[in-house]
């Protein structure tokens, strides 16, 4: 099963890593011991040169990965944290081969690990590696990031639908409302009018009960007038 371009560069640079951390050990013993380190400091300077050129390398696939979208983002990120450790580990060796800091044992094992005496890197991507891509070639891990974004698009298409229908619901309530509210102020408007017609017709009866009022009274008086007058007028026997 083939490994994935990337990670075999990574194992690679590990490794070139591990043998300018050697080789400046070496070097350091020598110039303790009064040897000739000029062969050994020539090997350095290109060792350490083709390093940069690796992580360089490294990082350029990585973005290129990344923006197609050849690899999840947590497969990304990850790799990003190996190649930001690996960028400190080569500026810790340059500072180490001109002497700006003095040589560790503590870092150089931090550095990588002598894997028992045999001098083999520990590669800390397929440590972290998850159960999910543990044992899967490049070509079945695009398949399964493909099936992941498929997965994510079909889950933003059925929110994109939710929200859709919800908007359509908000339309269709204010619209419910506008009906209810030009229904509210018919029966206000007739109201209105219905309290006006009360008030008008509640005037004319009291101006019928005063116009009758008055009409009676006249009647009575005229009827004594004409009781008085037939008294008068009526011979007495």
């Amino acid at each position: 099963m083939s490994q994935d371009p990337w990670i075999q560069n990574y194992d690679a640079t590990c490794r070139l890593a591990q043998e300018i951390a050697e080789n400046i050990h070496e070097r350091n013993r020598q110039q303790r011991t009064g040897g000739n380190t000029a062969k050994i400091n020539m090997t350095l300077r290109a060792s350490l040169q083709k390093l940069k050129q690796n992580i360089t390398q490294l990082r350029e696939t990585l973005i290129r990965a990344s923006s197609q979208r050849r690899i999840i983002q947590s497969e990304a990120d990850r790799r990003q944290s190996l190649l930001d450790s690996l960028v400190t580990k080569e500026r810790q060796l340059l500072a180490t081969f001109k002497g700006e800091i003095s040589e560790a044992e503590p870092a150089r094992t931090t550095l990588m690990s002598s894997g028992g005496g045999q001098g083999g890197a520990v590669n800390p991507w397929l440590v972290d590696e998850t159960e999910e891509t543990r044992g899967l070639n490049f070509g079945e891990i695009k398949q399964q990031q493909q099936q992941i974004i498929e997965a994510q698009d079909a889950g933003l298409d059925a929110l994109a639908a939710v929200i859709s229908r919800q908007k359509q619901m908000g339309q269709e309530i204010g619209n419910e409302l506008d009906e209810q509210n030009e229904i509210i102020d018919d029966i206000t408007n007739l109201v209105d009018k219905t309290d006006g017609r009360i008030r008008s017709e509640t005037r004319r009866v009291k101006l019928v009960e005063t116009k009758s009022a008055s009409c009676g009274m006249m009647v009575v008086i005229v009827l004594l007038l004409i009781a008085i007058i037939m008294v008068a007028v009526w011979p007495t026997s």
